[in-house]
């Protein structure tokens, strides 16, 4: 199943994408929460469409939001793609690296980004979220991992790399700006996918292709970073991993070419759907 959340910032509306159409879940559910995810929220939301219980959102062009909300965590997954590592010039990790991203740098999938103040160097990064379903805490094998994915999504884990990189201190600094992570524009269930190892993911900016990978090129699994992450803080239900990007960044590619206000990406993932957002002024 796919799962939304539209509206106003603020006051978006949990819905389910069925053949296209948006149908209300506010009888089944309060929003696409940890709680939905982990109560049986999608088994739920089926049966109420089955019986008929749903209507279709008067308003099928409303805003998306996040399709995740509040997350205790985002987790994110450094050089976690061969080519990536290759482009910048860094030695494959013999562990995945980790660092947090701000759960509040969420957005929806076409809303606006802003270049933090004094920026000059905001990059862009097309991912696979994986989103928890069930409480992950030392895990035992990465087999195990599977029964703990609620679904993937889109996400744009969009950096600063001045502040990640040359500012010292942790990479959070250059990952946590305000409007640093567009999720969506759906969460997909993990039934969904018969091998999400081997997913494509797709990037523009101004209609130049960027980046164009897959997920099968990613050093560390989709389930063992699940397990990974597991062995040093409990992941909970609506909890995020950002599981890395391939090639084509900006800090990798001649020139360098930044984004900068005005600028435009478009980005998308096999199953998951196209997203797109205008870079903006932070004022």
């Amino acid at each position: 199943m796919k799962f939304q959340r539209r509206g106003p910032v603020g006051q978006e509306t949990p819905a389910v994408l069925i053949d296209g159409t948006a149908y209300d879940l506010t009888s089944v559910t309060a929003d696409i929460d940890g709680a939905f995810l982990a109560g049986d929220g999608p088994a739920r939301a089926q049966a109420a469409f089955d019986s008929g219980e749903l209507t279709a959102l008067a308003d099928q062009d409303a805003r998306l939001g996040a399709p995740v909300a509040q997350p205790t965590k985002i987790v994110c997954i450094g050089l976690n793609y061969r080519d990536h590592a290759d482009e910048t010039g860094a030695a494959y990790p013999p562990e995945p690296v980790i660092f947090m991203k701000d759960p509040s740098t969420l957005g929806g999938a076409s809303d606006s980004v802003p270049i933090p103040r004094n920026s000059t160097k905001t990059d862009w990064e097309v991912e696979l979220g994986i989103v928890i379903g069930r409480t992950a805490r030392y895990l035992d094998s990465v087999e195990e991992a599977a029964g703990h994915i609620a679904g993937y999504v889109l996400s744009h884990d969009v950096s600063e790399r001045e502040f990640q990189l040359e500012r010292g201190g942790q990479w959070d600094k250059g990952k946590s700006c305000e409007g640093f992570n567009p999720l969506g524009p759906w969460l997909a269930t993990a039934d969904e996918f018969a091998d999400p190892q081997s997913l494509g993911l797709r990037l523009w900016v101004n209609g130049v292709e960027r980046q164009n990978g897959s997920t099968a090129n990613q050093i560390f699994g989709i389930q063992h970073v699940v397990w990974y992450v597991s062995q040093f803080m409990v992941l909970r239900p609506g909890d995020i991993i950002n599981t890395g990007t391939p090639a084509g960044v900006a800090m990798g590619i001649e020139g360098q070419p930044y984004l900068r206000v005005g600028d435009v990406v478009e980005l998308e993932i096999d199953g998951l759907g196209r997203a797109r957002q205008e870079f903006v002024s932070h004022v």
